[in-house]
């Protein structure tokens, strides 16, 4: 099961492809959309539209997961990535695509294990998570994978398709007891969480 994920913004927007087989997940591409600053908000949402469009005709992906909009102190910053995310969903219905959103909170206990995570933990999670050498870059692009990693596990422990405005964080212990065993998944995120401990006790 192929799943994309979105972290958006006008400015910038991170995403990442993911491949789900099983209980194993695999890194697929990931990166960062950023639209010109010379560019009107018309002219960069169209932007954003075209390279959706293009990105899911080209991966074909399940799932098309993007954050919810959260509280903003920064009013204009708010109504950026709701713009961001309405081009986002448009897309993705536009396809036929099965949309999840998340909280970002819900991404980083479902990442990190802590729902207040720093950008930093979230990225070198990702990297534990996928295999991959160093954290992605830039933090878009490590939001974005987290994203699809959240939504590609929700799926995998059966998660409703979009948690209803104000529901609670995911608790993935209650979805799946960690009596019934652990995925690979969840052992890469506690021997990783075991050595940032470890690491931290000896600074």
């Amino acid at each position: 099961m192929i799943v994309l994920g979105i972290d958006p913004g006008t400015a910038a927007m991170g995403w990442g492809i993911i491949d789900r087989t099983g209980g194993t997940l695999r890194f697929v591409e990931a990166g960062c959309l950023e639209t010109s600053p010379d560019l009107g908000l018309p002219d960069r949402l169209l932007a954003i539209h075209r390279f959706l469009g293009e990105l899911i005709a080209r991966h074909e992906p399940s799932i098309v997961a993007v954050e919810r909009l959260f509280f903003s102190r920064n009013a204009q910053t708010a109504f950026a990535v709701g713009q961001a995310r309405g081009v986002v969903l448009l897309a993705a219905a536009e396809s036929g695509r099965v949309v999840r959103e998340a909280t970002p909170s819900e991404v980083k206990v479902a990442v990190t294990g802590s729902g207040t995570a720093d950008k930093e933990q979230v990225g070198r999670m990702v990297a534990v998570v996928l295999g991959l050498a160093a954290p992605p870059r830039p933090d878009d692009t490590a939001d974005a994978l987290a994203v699809a990693i959240w939504a590609a596990n929700s799926e995998r422990l059966g998660a409703p398709a979009a948690a209803a405005p104000g529901a609670p964080v995911m608790d993935r212990a209650a979805v799946e007891p960690m009596a019934r065993g652990e995925s690979s998944y969840e052992r890469a995120v506690r021997e990783a969480l075991a050595r940032d401990r470890k690491a931290a006790s000896r600074s």
